[in-house]
């Protein structure tokens, strides 16, 4: 009888009473957080101490000046005071204030002869008495979005990237002459290999995620990043997979090779983002040995990608050709764009993003192609064989990775 009596109210009230039930909470909430945020939680009680933050998100070195960027992450406005480079005082412009609003940026430029290669300390003094300072190993001379700069990463990308994933589908007749044992294997091989890639990318993301402002929340755009990709590409994935079944066997193989080009793009587009970055803050040497080491990593993404297809009888003649093209261009040129993101307009929160974003893709092509070696291949990746493929990826893609190291 009470139940009825509710349910008799809940209708009379209708659904602007409702609404308003739902939206009282809520405005009152509105309320405290605008009290809080306009007098600091502690205000009511004692006077807040006045802590300030300034977190540096770029160096750069200009010809006779470097450039400082720093973001305001702290409670309040900070006014810049001072500069010291290599411990004496400098004097400086700040633009477009000296005095930085909370989640403000400011440019600090600087009049300064530097010498290139040498290692440089740079500190921002606040009219609060704080002291905040960056160190930068070796100083380079700064690419800026000119022409130059945009074929110089676009030519990085094409060495570190595409060229070799290219150099790794030349493989696919020697892929070709496997036989089902080792084709079971290969797939284990891609397994291990895609593994090593997403925890890399994931490693990578956590360490950018460190140095960044904790007002930005770097482990909650690693969070977001992982699952959003995974989980939005495990929707589409399965649609697209779907289809690609019922036109047979065949398309399906065939949009799970795509699939695994994608998620080694996406790989790889943080892989070019970290490279550029790295170039543009001077922290490695970009010389023709590294070049050379991060080709011979990537080679091996090329066997990964063919590995559900290199047995199909209908992957040849001009449709091999454009798939090849195709699948090429999806796992390598990812890499030129990152590159141009890392070296022109890098952004820590950017990178922690799409980094998160890579490790989330492939984690997810790991899934889709671990149900598919349950379908297709012996055992699975519980087979022997399959599990010696899985382990000598990892080991593959940790020796190559030993090129790169640094």
């Amino acid at each position: 009888m009470a139940e009825r009596a509710s349910e008799v109210g809940a209708r009379r009230r209708g659904p602007l009473g409702v609404a308003a039930a739902v939206l009282l909470p809520l405005l009152l909430l509105a309320i405290i957080v605008y009290a809080v945020l306009s007098r600091g939680p502690g205000a009511i009680f004692i006077t807040p101490v006045p802590v300030e933050r300034l977190d540096f998100e770029r160096v750069a070195f200009r010809p006779h000046e470097i450039v400082v960027t720093v973001r305001n992450s702290g409670p309040r406005p900070v006014v810049i005071a001072q500069i010291i480079v290599n411990g004496a005082l400098w004097n400086f412009s700040a633009f477009p204030d000296q005095e930085v609003a909370r989640l403000g940026r400011a440019r600090l430029v600087i009049p300064f002869d530097w010498v290139e290669a040498e290692p440089y300390a740079v500190e921002v003094i606040t009219g609060g008495g704080f002291k905040f300072g960056h160190e930068v190993d070796a100083a380079f001379l700064t690419p800026g979005p000119t022409r130059e700069a945009f074929w110089a990463f676009a030519l990085l990308g094409l060495y570190v990237g595409v060229i070799p994933v290219y150099l790794g589908l030349a493989w696919l007749p020697a892929l070709r002459r496997l036989s089902r044992r080792g084709w079971g294997a290969l797939l284990g091989l891609t397994v291990g290999l895609l593994v090593f890639l997403g925890i890399d990318a994931l490693t990578e993301a956590l360490e950018v995620a460190g140095r960044i402002p904790g007002i930005f929340q770097g482990v909650g755009l690693i969070t977001i990043g992982t699952l959003g990709s995974f989980l939005g590409l495990v929707a589409l994935n399965q649609r697209l997979l779907e289809a690609g079944a019922r036109k047979g066997p065949f398309h399906a193989r065939l949009t799970l090779a795509y699939l695994i080009a994608l998620g080694i793009g996406l790989h790889n587009l943080g892989e070019g983002l970290a490279i550029g970055a790295a170039y543009v803050l001077g922290e490695i040497s970009l010389g023709t040995l590294l070049v050379v080491g991060f080709m011979i990593h990537n080679i091996t993404e090329g066997p990964a990608i063919l590995a559900p297809v290199a047995r199909a009888p209908e992957f040849r003649g001009r449709r091999l050709a454009t798939h090849l093209v195709l699948l090429g261009l999806l796992g390598g040129v990812p890499t030129i764009l990152g590159g141009w993101l890392g070296g022109l307009v890098y952004s820590d929160p950017l990178a922690v993003l799409f980094l998160a974003v890579g490790s989330g893709a492939i984690f997810q092509v790991v899934y889709e192609v671990t149900r598919f070696m349950s379908r297709e291949a012996e055992g699975g990746l519980g087979h022997p064989v399959n599990f010696a493929g899985f382990l000598a990826g990892l080991v593959l893609m940790y020796v190559t990775a030993l090129f790169v190291a640094g």
